[in-house]
C-alpha cells in the first residue's frame, strides 16, 4: 500500500497535514487529516481566577482572539450569575462586526482566492497572495485597507485589536465617545462599500467561472448547526439551532449542550470529533454518515429563516433561490461568507446609530462563587462554546472548550477523503490534484490553533527516525503523561 503525505497544508491558520493511503490499485482507500500541533489550554486554564480567562483564551489564535474573548466574556457572565448593561451587549457585538469582517476578508481574498483568482490548478509558486497582487492590485489594495479598517474599528473600541481585554465579566471596561462613534461610523460605512462590491464582483467574475467545480467538488451530506434568536441570524447572542440534513431542525440554550452534543475521539488527532447524540452512534462512513453536523458560514445561513440586514438578506434570497435550503455544496461555504460581510458591516452601521451605544454604565460588579457558567457567539469559523466550573472562591475547577474548527472536524476529514477519491486515480497524481484536496480543508476556513485543547490527559508522542539519507529507519510511539 502506498501513502501520499501532504504536509503541510497550506494557506490555513495552524498546522496540518494530510495522509493519503492508496491500494494496490493506486486508488484511494483511506485519509486522515492529523493536526499536529496541541494548545492545552482546557488544562492549564484550571486554578486559575475565573475573571482572567478572557485575557488568557484570546491568546488562543492571533487570527480569532475576538471570538474567546467574548464567549469567555459570556461564561464568566454566566458563572457570576449577571446580566450585563444593554450598552455592553450592543459595544461587544459591535467589535465583533469588525473581527468578523476582517477575518472574512482575509479569507476569501488571501487564503482562498488565490484557487479562484489563478486557478485551482495553477503553478504554486504564484498561486498565493503575491499572485492576488499582481494580478488584481486594485482590488489587492482595497482588500488590504478595509482589513486595515476593520480591525481598527475593534482597536478603537477596545484599545487592542488583537488579544484584547477590554469585556469583562459583568459588562465592558470603556465606554464609546461621540468623537470614536464618529470615527467608526466613516470606517464602518468604507467596509460595508467594499462588502458590497466584495459579493458583487464574485457573482460575476469568480462563482460563474466555477460553478461546475462547485456543484461537483467533494459532495457530501451533513447536517448542520449555528446561532439563531428568534430564528434570525445573530453572530453574538441565541438559541443553537441543529438542522439534521433533510432541514429539519430544533433549537436549544447553549447551557444545555451536553444534552445535545457528545465528543469522540480518535487516536490520530489532536482534534476531538463532536456528533449530534440524537442522531445515534458517531459515524464518519462516507455512506452512512451519522451524527456529523457542520458549523461555520454555510451551516449559520442555512439554520437561520432570514438575516434582519436588508442587504445581507436579499443577498440570503438570492443564494437560497439558486442553491434551496439546506445548501449542501462544500465550496458554497466561501459564497456564503460574503453574504455575512455585507451582513456584518450592516449591523455594525445600525449599532453605531443606536443612541445608547456612548451609554457610560457598561458594567456591573460581580462576586465570585461556586457556579458553572457556559458562554457562545458564533466565531468566523463556527460556533463556539466556552464551559466554566469554578469553586466558592472563584478559582476554575474545570474547562471545556468546543470551537467552530472542531465542530467541523468529522466534515472536513470526510470532505478531504472524497476529493482524494474523486482526483487520484490508478495511482496518477500532480500538485494541481493534490491542491484540490487541500481545497476541501480551506473551505472550512480552519484554526487549528483554536482546535486542539487537552484530550485525557495524555499526549501520544511519535518519533520517526531517519538516516543520513533522509531515509525512515524507524518510529518510536510512546504515551507522555502531562
Amino acid at each position: 500500500m502506498k501513502q501520499i503525505v501532504i504536509q503541510p497544508v497550506t494557506r490555513i491558520e495552524g498546522h496540518a497535514k494530510v495522509t493519503i493511503q492508496l491500494d494496490d490499485q493506486g486508488n484511494v482507500a483511506d485519509t486522515r487529516v492529523n493536526v499536529v500541533e496541541l494548545r492545552g489550554f482546557e488544562r492549564f486554564c484550571i486554578g486559575r481566577p475565573v475573571e482572567e480567562l478572557p485575557r488568557i483564551v484570546c491568546r488562543i489564535c492571533g487570527v480569532c482572539p475576538w471570538a474567546h474573548h467574548l464567549a469567555s466574556s459570556k461564561a464568566c457572565d454566566a458563572v457570576f450569575g449577571v446580566e450585563i448593561p444593554s450598552v455592553a451587549k450592543k459595544l461587544r457585538e459591535l467589535a465583533y462586526m469588525g473581527h468578523f469582517m476582517h477575518s472574512h476578508i482575509l479569507h476569501f481574498f488571501i487564503l482562498s482566492g488565490p484557487d479562484f483568482v489563478m486557478g485551482p490548478d495553477a503553478d504554486y509558486s504564484i498561486r498565493n497572495v503575491v499572485g492576488i497582487i499582481q494580478k488584481v492590485p486594485d482590488i489587492a489594495k482595497r482588500v488590504v485597507r478595509t482589513r486595515f479598517l476593520a480591525q481598527m474599528m475593534t482597536q478603537l473600541l477596545g484599545g487592542k485589536a488583537i488579544h484584547p481585554d477590554v469585556s469583562v465579566p459583568g459588562g465592558w471596561s470603556k465606554p464609546a465617545t461621540k468623537k470614536e462613534v464618529d470615527q467608526l461610523k466613516e470606517m464602518a460605512k468604507e467596509c460595508l462599500d467594499f462588502s458590497t462590491f466584495a459579493i458583487d464582483f464574485a457573482k460575476k467574475e469568480i462563482f460563474p467561472k466555477y460553478l461546475d467545480l462547485v456543484k461537483s467538488f467533494a459532495p457530501i451530506e451533513t447536517g448542520f448547526l449555528g446561532t439563531v434568536k428568534d430564528g434570525v441570524l445573530n453572530l453574538y447572542d441565541g438559541d443553537l439551532r441543529m438542522m439534521t440534513p433533510d432541514g429539519k431542525y430544533e433549537d436549544f440554550a447553549v447551557k444545555d449542550y451536553l444534552d445535545y452534543i457528545g465528543e469522540h475521539i480518535e487516536p490520530w488527532t489532536y482534534l476531538k470529533f463532536p456528533y449530534y447524540k440524537k442522531a445515534g452512534q458517531f459515524s464518519m462512513d462516507l455512506g452512512n454518515p451519522v451524527g456529523i453536523y457542520r458549523t461555520n458560514t454555510l451551516a449559520r445561513i442555512n439554520v437561520c429563516d432570514h438575516i434582519a440586514t436588508p442587504l445581507a438578506n436579499k443577498e440570503l434570497e438570492e443564494f437560497r433561490a439558486n442553491f434551496g435550503r439546506p445548501a449542501q455544496l462544500t465550496l458554497l461555504y466561501h459564497w456564503a461568507r460574503l453574504i455575512e460581510t455585507v451582513y456584518c458591516a450592516e449591523r455594525a452601521m445600525e449599532l453605531l446609530d443606536d443612541p445608547e451605544i456612548t451609554d457610560p454604565n457598561t458594567r456591573k460588579a460581580v462576586t465570585p462563587r461556586a457556579a458553572r457558567g457556559v458562554g457562545s457567539v458564533e466565531a468566523p469559523r463556527g460556533t463556539l462554546i466556552h464551559d466554566y466550573e469554578t469553586d466558592e472562591k472563584g478559582l476554575v475547577k474545570a474547562v471545556n472548550i468546543i470551537v467552530g474548527t472542531t465542530h467541523n472536524n468529522a466534515a472536513i476529514n470526510m470532505s478531504v477523503k472524497k476529493a482524494a477519491q474523486d482526483n487520484i486515480k490508478g495511482g496518477k497524481y500532480d500538485q494541481a490534484l493534490l491542491n484540490t484536496v487541500e481545497m476541501a480543508i480551506r473551505a472550512y476556513d480552519p484554526c487549528l490553533s483554536c482546535a486542539t485543547h487537552e484530550l485525557d490527559g495524555r499526549i501520544p508522542v511519535k518519533i520517526d527516525v531517519f538516516d543520513s539519507e533522509g531515509q525512515l529507519v524507524g518510529t518510536v510511539m510512546e504515551d507522555e503523561q502531562v
